[in-house]
């Protein structure tokens, strides 16, 4: 049987470990393993997905996997990965960010009978006193060997609060913690994340005599060299509030031709095999691949039902895209869909009586959302960027009126990937 250590480096899962031949042993029976996230907002998004799957993972392999939620770190700001401090958020906006966040990763994990723990740091970190807290902690601690730290290094120059500073110290209290409480021997983060683990596996030695062990995910950079989540709209959340499903659904569709395999093996739990031999795909087959990261990326943090949803919309939308049964067959896509049902695309109803008088392109861009002004909606459609069921507009004055309706509804589109219905009543 496969190891958990090799499913996750198998999948691209490792950027670093600190000792991989004691990790791959400690991984071969089921351990306590965690992962901390600061409520910086009231959902993660895409650039958190990584340590949720890798997570997801453990847990399918028998371990306890520990979301460690931040309510007493978030008040002090992570200055990992950084240029400038973070803004200093207020007890009651961490407090609603916690609650959230907590929501979400019952999504993502199973916590029934303790399979997967959720625990938030400012039950033990808001609790210390800090003279005590500096003599038995702070002691333990090298100033030169703390500015080495590639997260310390970096705010050097912009400049380093004493507040931040601080943040190493808190991270790595957190891991003796877990490992005192919990028997948590392992602990997981993004590659920026390393100089604060290796803090909290050395504590861990001093305080306790014991070995903690520390594996660091890759930040993931997109074959164009962005940073993975990041669009010209903003952030890709995974609170459906934020991003809706059909979205969600279109941000993982549109991922470059480079980056599906890897993708594939991050973000979804298809068998490697079957990702692997679509590696040489082109054309209408990669489409259609990427038509199943789409959708099984959304059914993870959608569900089935939305994820459905997503996928008969955009095959609505463009015209339909079938998928190959002989391609990634272990997909949870089923068969027998239509994708014919446009219910999931982004959608607001007009009136018919304003459609007889007749809207202006630009107008009915800008109402329904697609773009944020009138003269961005004249641009958009100046570049030809503008386009009403498939059909460029070709002034941004252009009158759409009832004889634009196709099935009782208009379908607009923004640029090559934000769509819109409208229904008319």
């Amino acid at each position: 049987m496969e190891s958990t250590f090799d499913i996750l480096k198998n999948r691209g899962f490792i950027e670093q470990v600190t000792d991989e031949p004691a990790l791959r042993d400690l991984l071969a029976k089921p351990i306590t393993c965690y992962t901390g996230f600061d409520p910086t907002a009231s959902t993660l998004h895409v650039g958190h997905l990584v340590p949720v799957m890798a997570l997801m993972h453990m847990q399918k392999s028998g371990h306890v996997p520990i979301v460690l939620v931040g309510g007493g770190t978030g008040l002090i700001g992570d200055p990992s990965g950084k240029t400038k401090t973070r803004e200093i958020l207020t007890q009651d906006q961490i407090e609603k960010n916690v609650l959230e966040i907590k929501k979400q990763f019952t999504r993502y994990l199973d916590f029934s009978d303790e399979k997967a723990l959720l625990l938030n740091n400012a039950d033990w970190l808001c609790t210390l006193g800090y003279i005590d807290f500096l003599r038995d902690i702070g002691c333990h601690f090298s100033v030169n060997r703390m500015l080495t730290a590639e997260s310390y290094r970096a705010r050097l120059e912009t400049g380093l609060n004493f507040i931040e500073f601080n943040y190493m110290l808190l991270q790595a209290y957190d891991f003796l913690h877990l490992h005192k409480h919990y028997n948590c021997p392992v602990q997981m983060g993004g590659n920026d994340q390393w100089g604060n683990i290796v803090a909290g596996i050395d504590l861990i030695r001093r305080v306790e005599g014991n070995e903690g062990y520390g594996m660091t995910f890759p930040l993931i950079i997109t074959a164009s060299g962005s940073k993975m989540g990041k669009t010209e709209e903003g952030a890709i959340w995974l609170d459906e509030k934020a991003t809706s499903p059909y979205d969600y659904y279109q941000f993982w569709i549109n991922v470059e031709d480079a980056d599906v395999v890897r993708f594939l093996k991050l973000f979804t739990f298809l068998p490697l095999e079957e990702i692997e031999s679509a590696a040489h795909l082109q054309g209408s087959e990669l489409n259609s691949v990427k038509s199943v990261l789409a959708f099984e990326a959304t059914h993870i943090t959608h569900g089935a039902e939305k994820a459905l949803e997503a996928w008969k919309a955009a095959t609505g939308a463009f015209g339909g895209r079938a998928i190959d049964s002989q391609l990634l067959p272990s997909s949870t896509i089923p068969r027998d869909a239509a994708g014919d049902d446009l219910s999931g695309m982004p959608s607001s109803t007009l009136e018919q009586g304003l459609l007889e008088k007749g809207v202006s392109a630009f107008e009915l861009f800008t109402d329904v959302g697609l773009c944020a002004s009138r003269n961005e909606a004249r641009r958009l459609i100046n570049q030809k960027g503008g386009y009403v069921n498939g059909e460029p507009v070709n002034s941004f004055d252009e009158v759409i009126n009832l004889s634009h309706l196709k099935d009782g509804r208009i379908i607009l589109r923004s640029g090559k990937k934000k769509y819109h219905q409208i229904v008319v009543k």
